[in-house]
C-alpha cells in the first residue's frame, strides 16, 4: 500500500506532535496544554505528514525565518524543522518526499536558501545542504583561570559601564532589541519572535518543567543596555564543606566588546562557583583568550550548528559584504535544479553582483558546498585539497578566501 505524505490538519495535530516525540525519543505523552500552546504558531499548510492506514509515521515542518548574513543584512529563510521517520519506516523515501515537497514550495514563495540543526550529520548533505556554521561549548575551571574573583568587574580597560541583576521581565523587554542589534553584526543569527522570548525568560507555558534562571545586564556609563547573560546553577558541596558548584549559561550576549568581557567576567566571579558551563557559543568567542590562564577551558563540544541550503543564488549573494574587491564566476551543480547554474560574483565591500553567465567558470562545486561558503566560514581552499570542489582556474580557490571569509566566524545561537 503506498504511503500519502501531506500537510496535516488541526484534528490531526496531536498525533503528528506524539509521532514527533517518538522519533526524537522523548515521552510518547501529549498533553491538551501542550497542543493547545503549540498549535497556533504551527503553519498547518507546512506542516507534514507521512500516514500508513491513517497512521502517522513521519513529521516534517517548516516556518518562516530570517537569517543575518556578512554586513548586518537579513535572508528570508525556509526554517525546516520536526523532521522524524518511525523506526518502521525508514528507507522507504518518506524524508525525500517531504523536503522535496518543502524545498519547491519554499522556491515558489522566494525564499532565498532553507536553513536547519541537523540532528545527525550525514542525513542533509544529498538535499543541497551544507554546514554554514560552528560551535563549541567550554567548561571553565574558575579555580585555576587566573580572573580575580574578588572583583566581579566592570574594569576600567572592559570600558566602565555596571553589571545590574534583573529579572524575566527585565530580559524580555530589554533582550529583543539587543538581538537584533547582535545581528546586524554577526553572520549566521536567526531571528527570535515573541513566542521565543516568551519562553525563554518563562512568560509563556512550559511543556518541560522550568527552572528560573539568574539573569544580569550589562549597562554603560550612560545607562543603556549593551548586553545580558541568563545562568543557572548546581547546588555542590564537598564532605569538607567546600563549595563545587558549576554555574551554566543559558543565554549571553554582548553588543560591544566591553559588554561582553564585562559578563564574561561576571559569571566567572560569581562565590561558591568553581566551575562554568558556557553554553554554545561562537568557535571564535573571546572567552579563552580573556582568562589569564586560556587552559583553564577545556572543550566539552565542537560541533557544526546551523546548515545552510541555497535556493537562490543572487539572492543569498548579493546582500552581503565582502572584505575586497573581486570577481569570481561559480558554476553551481544542483540535483534537484534550484540553484542550478553559472555566476558571476563582483564583490566589494559595499556589497555584491550576482548574475548568471555563460564564461568559463573559475570554481565549479555543488550547492552543499557553496551553502558552506555563503557565510564566511568555510575555507575554499580546504574543500579543493578534499576534492569537494573544482578549482577551474588557478588560484581561483585562494581568491574566493580573500573574498569570501570573514574576520569573526558565523555564530548560530539558536537551536529550532
Amino acid at each position: 500500500m503506498s504511503l500519502d505524505v501531506r500537510p496535516i490538519d488541526a484534528s490531526e495535530f496531536p498525533e503528528w506532535l506524539r509521532s514527533l516525540k517518538t522519533g526524537f525519543l522523548v515521552q510518547p505523552v501529549v498533553a491538551d496544554e501542550d497542543v493547545a500552546d503549540r498549535l497556533p504558531h504551527h503553519d498547518l499548510s507546512r506542516t507534514y505528514a507521512a500516514f500508513d492506514r491513517g497512521r502517522i509515521v513521519a513529521t516534517f515542518r517548516s516556518f518562516e525565518q530570517s537569517l543575518s548574513t556578512v554586513g548586518g543584512a537579513r535572508l528570508a529563510a525556509d526554517a525546516v524543522s520536526g523532521v522524524t521517520v518511525a523506526p518502521t519506516h525508514r528507507r522507504r523515501g518518506l524524508l525525500s518526499r517531504m523536503m522535496a515537497g518543502d524545498l519547491a514550495a519554499a522556491k515558489e514563495r522566494g525564499d532565498a536558501c532553507a536553513t536547519l540543526i541537523a540532528a545527525e550529520y550525514p542525513i542533509y548533505g544529498r538535499f543541497g545542504f551544507g554546514p554554514a556554521s560552528s560551535l563549541v561549548e567550554w567548561a571553565v575551571d574558575v579555580t585555576r583561570a587566573g580572573l580575580d574573583r574578588r572583583w566581579s568587574g566592570p574594569t576600567a580597560e572592559d570600558g566602565g559601564g555596571r553589571i545590574e541583576l534583573a529579572d524575566g521581565a527585565e530580559i524580555r523587554k530589554e533582550g529583543p532589541a539587543l538581538h537584533r542589534r547582535f545581528a546586524g553584526l554577526r553572520a549566521g543569527v536567526t531571528d527570535r519572535n515573541a513566542r521565543g522570548w516568551d519562553i525563554r525568560t518563562g512568560v509563556s507555558y512550559q511543556a518541560e518543567p522550568w527552572t528560573e534562571p539568574f539573569y544580569a545586564v550589562y549597562r554603560n556609563d550612560a545607562g543603556e543596555a549593551e548586553g545580558y547573560v541568563a545562568y543557572v546553577t548546581d547546588a555542590k558541596w564537598t564532605d569538607g564543606k567546600q563549595p563545587q558548584n558549576t554555574l551554566t549559561v543559558r543565554d549571553l550576549l554582548g553588543v560591544t566588546p566591553a559588554a561582553e568581557r564585562a559578563l564574561w567576567r561576571y559569571v566567572c566571579s560569581v562565590d561558591w562557583i568553581t566551575r562554568v558551563r558556557t553554553g554554545y557559543r561562537a568557535p571564535d568567542d573571546i572567552l579563552p583568550l580573556l582568562l589569564p590562564d586560556p587552559r583553564a577551558a577545556q572543550v566539552l563540544t565542537h560541533a557544526d550548528m546551523l546548515w545552510l541550503r541555497i535556493l537562490d543564488v543572487p539572492k543569498v549573494f548579493e546582500p552581503r559584504t565582502y572584505a575586497a574587491e573581486g570577481t569570481l564566476v561559480l558554476d553551481v551543480k544542483d540535483a534537484a535544479g534550484f540553484a542550478a547554474g553559472r555566476y558571476r560574483l563582483d564583490a566589494s565591500p559595499e556589497g555584491g553582483a550576482c548574475t548568471q553567465v555563460t564564461t568559463a567558470p573559475d570554481l565549479v562545486l555543488d550547492v552543499a558546498e557553496l551553502g558552506m561558503l555563503a557565510l564566511g566560514d568555510e575555507s575554499a581552499e580546504r574543500l579543493v585539497a578534499l576534492g569537494r570542489i573544482e578549482e577551474a582556474t588557478a588560484g581561483a580557490a585562494a581568491r574566493a578566501d580573500l573574498l569570501l571569509r570573514t574576520p569573526r566566524r558565523p555564530w548560530s545561537m539558536d537551536i529550532f
